[in-house]
């Protein structure tokens, strides 16, 4: 049987959505794609995923939530410290773009009810961006593998970083060995993910995105090895053969992570540290520690931040930092005191990757893959909605909408 209709309109808004997160920022292309026209792609996408998501929800039915609360007063308090355009007026553009991003999701938040739909489609449209990264592997692998990123795969068909691809890759990989473990898939469709998936995040090389990957699944799966058999035994296989990597590739793995570098440049990540003292030595006002400067690029004296934390106290403040810290402990926090189960598994994956990404990734405060993969959580967090109350013989009853129904934690 196919799909349901409204099921296949909402993975339309949920690819649009990721279209939208995909940035215009990366690599040389094969075919040069100006920026302007990329952001005009991005943008188009984001506006057309609200409509479509209004259209099917005209009824403006939603399930509120403590998630899409925080997201929203992060979303007003990011229009308070861009209005005195310390940051130009692109943030006040950004502003918008992550109001209407936020609206989306209370649009779809109706969906919302503890079950897989958001996670396949999440799979599907990863899938499809990693997709178009092996195609432009095949078409150009000199494009796609370039010196100037030290031979690491990037988006050579739409510019995309290694640490973007190393992320998609990640998610999805783990997701899908969660849904196989619990018998949601068979072995072949997840092999067709997982096996290329593994491979597109071993050229990349991302540290953090391997590292996120093991530590989340290790986690997730840690949450049910007492409920299922199948986890146990994938545990056990994946502590041996950890082991056996440790033992006899420990070389191969040490100069995989280095990634030809230095010691020294290993251990300030980068260059990351020598951003990250120089943001919090400068001198700030108290508004600007409170409120932070307003939406930016996430960068600061014209280098990448490279940590969400920091990102968010440069743009939004401590008030800011404080919000997103409350969406991580009110989604950690839920998680933890769910039952066993294959929605909780994979939310607590989700949140952990986010968790251990932003230390070098920054996106946790604007429009961003992180944000969706939150969100992905809070779907499967969220209980399903309460039944109506049966009919009583001759009283006439409205009908409760769903959304008056009860409110969600998540």
């Amino acid at each position: 049987m196919g799909a349901d209709p409204t099921s296949r309109t909402v993975g339309a808004v949920w690819g649009l959505l990721v279209l939208n997160t995909l940035g215009s920022a990366g690599a040389r292309t094969i075919v040069t794609l100006p920026r302007s026209l990329i952001q005009m792609v991005t943008m188009g996408a984001l506006v057309a995923a609200f409509a479509l998501a209004l259209a099917l929800n005209l009824r403006l039915r939603i399930r509120a939530g403590a998630f899409l609360l925080l997201l929203t007063l992060l979303a007003a308090l990011s229009v308070i410290s861009s209005v005195h355009l310390e940051s130009g007026f692109g943030a006040l553009f950004r502003c918008a773009r992550l109001a209407v991003f936020v609206g989306t999701l209370w649009l779809l938040s109706r969906w919302w009810d503890g079950g897989l739909m958001f996670v396949r489609h999440h799979i599907r449209m990863y899938f499809a961006v990693l997709g178009s990264v092996a195609a432009g592997l095949v078409v150009s692998p000199g494009t796609a593998m370039p010196d100037l990123y030290g031979g690491r795969l990037v988006g050579a068909l739409w510019p995309l970083t290694p640490p973007q691809i190393g992320q998609y890759a990640a998610v999805i990989t783990g997701l899908t060995v969660l849904l196989v473990l619990d018998r949601r898939t068979d072995g072949a469709g997840a092999a067709v993910v997982i096996v290329p998936s593994l491979v597109l995040l071993a050229l990349t090389h991302t540290r953090t995105a391997t590292l996120g990957l093991v530590l989340g699944l290790a986690l997730a799966i840690g949450s049910l090895v007492l409920t299922s058999a199948a986890a146990r035994r994938f545990f056990a296989w994946a502590v041996l053969c950890a082991v056996v990597a440790a033992v006899g590739f420990a070389s191969a793995l040490q100069a995989w992570f280095l990634r030809g570098q230095s010691r020294e440049n290993f251990s300030s990540l980068t260059g990351r540290a020598k951003v990250w003292d120089a943001l919090l030595t400068a001198p700030r006002s108290t508004s600007e520690q409170l409120f932070g400067v307003g939406l930016g690029d996430k960068s600061f004296g014209g280098l990448p931040i490279d940590n969400s934390w920091l990102a968010v106290y440069h743009e939004q403040g401590l008030t800011g930092v404080v919000l997103v810290a409350a969406v991580a402990v009110v989604l950690g926090g839920v998680a933890l005191l769910r039952p066993p189960s294959l929605p909780r598994a994979c939310a607590l994956f989700l949140i952990s990757y986010c968790a251990i990404a932003s230390y070098t990734e920054a996106g946790l405060g604007d429009a961003s893959p992180y944000l969706l993969h939150l969100a992905v959580a809070a779907s499967l967090l969220a209980s399903p909605a309460a039944p109506a109350p049966p009919p009583v013989p001759g009283v006439s009853r409205r009908p409760v909408p769903r959304w008056a129904r009860g409110s969600e934690v998540t």
